[in-house]
Parts: structure tokens; C-alpha cells; sequence
């Protein structure tokens, strides 16, 4: 099996940072207290008893454990999971782009040719549906009637200004966003493993987070430029994260098969050369112990020893109690 690697989030390392300043603070005030209470005896201490003032462990205890408390793992940001079944999912990696639902987008024109009075609405302001957009004073009639909001959403065109005539053309744009589609790109090879229903995982690029859509829409036909076909995933929006226009990645799911015994990925860390994972031995004491990996997809890796069902392991930031490992060592070599 491919060795894994976790890669360092700009989070992880501030954590990193946070947590390296204040374990080097703990041992600077340790040495201190030591030199000032024995002067013949500077430097001199336990460290199998190394405790603060009330008594919780600040560094690495016996060889090969990382000892934290409580303050310490919330610094890390050290999120802890049980090892248990989930489902290894085939999926086929494809990008795309995260585009408006057509569906929940209406272009608003003048009922009666006529001259703009006012203006109420401007690009990227939210309407409620009814709610007035502009004031016409009819041509023919002379008096003025409301172009309204034919839904709720947000205006992301605007096409009028005072004192214009309304003409034919289309005055705004209201998108409701609450929903919006992410068009991906497939190659013409996959387009036999893709089928409407299916079960896709979108990331975004740089924002950090995911959702879960399905695939509503497989185009029956290419793009010549691209050569490439579109599958269409609708996501829900509520929270407005996934704006239109944005790069994602994605995973297409192709089928899903049980596994008894778990891990999350970003647990497994490579130590001395063997995939292992920091577990929870007690709290706040965490071991790294060797396991051997079996099937994986992007998000959990199959277990088939090392471990037993239940365990308790670090899930996330793992990689710091890898770094405070090392530094233990490299302590204890000196």
C-alpha cells in the first residue's frame, strides 16, 4: 500500500507554534524553579515526575509517550475519534465549478415601456420576493407602478439607472442562492461509471470545507474546446458558502464497501518508517502504535492490525504530537 502522508494545514501550524511556546515555557519555568531552590543541584530533575503546581503533566513523561493537559490539547486543536467500522468508497477525483441554480434565477423587466423613477435594490443586495426593486413612470399612462422581486434572493445584475427608459430589456437579476449547482468535468472514459443519483463529495480549494451532493444532470454530449462532458451536482446553500464562480474538487462515489475497523486518514502519521496512529493510553497520554493499513479512500483508512475496535486515537493534528515525540527524543539523547 501507498505510505500516507498528512499534510500541514496553515491552522495545524499555528497550533504547532502555540503549543512549542508554551511546552518551552513550562521547561524554562521547571529549570528555573530548580536553579533557584538548589543551587548546588542546578538543572537537576525527574522527569518521570515532572508535574505544574497542580499536578498535571506539561512534557513527555517515559520514552516514546506525549503527555498533555488539558489547556495544551485545546491549543492543539487535538480532536480524538473511536476506531470503528464506515463504508471505503470507490470514487472517481474530477474539478469543477460552482455555478448559480438556472433553475432559481429570474431576469426582471418593465411590465409597460416607461421612465425609471427610483431605484431600490443594487448588485449583491438581498431581496424578499414582492419586495420593490424600482419605481416606472408608464409612457402612456404617466403614472408609476413597483417592478418587484419575483423571489427571495440576492441581485446579481442590475441593468437600470434614474431617468433611463426601461425599454425592453432585462432591468435586474434575482438568483436565489440557497442552492446552487457545481458543473463538473469528466472525461469521455469516465462518462460509462457516471450516472445520475450518485453520491459526490465536494471540496472547496482553499476555503477548507465539504459537502455532500448527488448528481442530478449527466450532459449527453461534449464540449468541443475541452473535450470533455458535465456532470451536474446540486448542493445545498443555506449558509451562502459555495459562491458561484469558484473552484472545487470532487469525488464521484462508484460504489461503497463496509469495513470493520477504521481510522480517519489525517490520523496516520509515518513513525520510523510504519504507518502509525497516536492512541489515547490515558488521558491526556498518547503512544504512537505501528498499524498495518488496508483498503482507503479520502477520508477513512481500513485497519487490519495494530489496533483493536474501540480504541480511542488522535483524528486530527497528529502530526504535533509526532513533532513533540521527536523533540522528546532528541531531549533524551542530549
Amino acid at each position: 500500500m501507498n505510505t500516507m502522508k498528512t499534510s500541514i494545514t496553515l491552522a495545524g501550524a499555528t497550533a504547532l507554534l502555540a503549543l512549542t511556546l508554551m511546552l518551552g515555557a513550562c521547561g524554562g519555568q521547571r529549570e528555573s524553579t530548580a536553579q533557584a531552590g538548589h543551587p548546588g543541584e542546578a538543572g537537576h530533575h525527574d522527569d518521570d515526575d515532572e508535574h505544574d503546581e497542580d499536578g498535571e503533566h506539561h512534557h513527555e513523561g517515559e520514552e516514546g509517550r506525549v503527555h498533555l493537559n488539558a489547556e495544551q490539547l485545546r491549543t492543539a486543536g487535538i480532536v480524538l475519534a473511536t476506531a470503528g467500522p464506515a463504508q471505503i468508497r470507490e470514487t472517481l477525483p474530477v474539478y469543477g465549478t460552482i455555478a448559480p441554480n438556472a433553475e432559481r434565477m429570474h431576469e426582471v423587466a418593465a411590465r409597460f415601456p416607461g421612465v425609471i423613477r427610483s431605484i431600490g435594490k443594487a448588485v449583491g443586495d438581498a431581496v424578499r420576493e414582492g419586495e420593490t426593486l424600482a419605481t416606472v413612470e408608464s409612457n402612456e399612462s404617466l403614472r408609476t407602478y413597483d417592478i418587484t422581486a419575483p423571489l427571495s434572493g440576492v441581485v446579481t445584475q442590475r441593468n437600470a439607472n434614474n431617468g433611463e427608459q426601461t425599454g425592453d430589456r432585462s432591468l435586474f437579476t434575482v438568483a436565489d442562492l440557497s442552492t446552487v449547482w457545481v458543473e463538473l468535468a469528466l472525461f469521455p472514459r469516465d462518462l460509462p461509471r457516471v450516472r445520475v443519483g450518485q453520491t459526490v463529495r465536494v471540496r472547496s480549494v482553499d476555503a477548507g470545507f465539504a459537502a455532500d451532493g448527488n448528481v442530478v444532470y449527466v450532459a449527453p454530449f461534449g464540449s468541443g474546446a475541452s473535450q470533455t462532458l458535465s456532470a451536474r451536482v446540486q448542493l445545498a446553500n443555506a449558509e451562502r458558502r459555495w459562491a458561484p464562480g469558484l473552484y472545487v474538487s470532487a469525488d464521484i462515489v462508484l460504489s461503497q464497501r463496509a469495513a470493520p475497523l477504521t481510522v480517519r486518514n489525517a490520523a496516520v502519521q509515518v513513525i520510523e518508517g510504519r504507518d502509525s496512529v497516536f492512541v489515547e493510553e490515558e488521558p491526556g497520554e498518547f503512544a504512537p502504535r505501528p498499524v498495518r493499513l488496508g483498503r482507503s479512500d479520502g477520508e477513512v483508512s481500513e485497519v487490519l492490525e495494530g489496533i483493536a475496535a474501540g480504541t480511542r486515537y488522535v483524528a486530527a493534528n497528529s502530526f504535533i504530537l509526532k513533532s513533540q515525540l521527536g523533540a522528546g527524543s532528541a531531549e533524551h539523547q542530549h
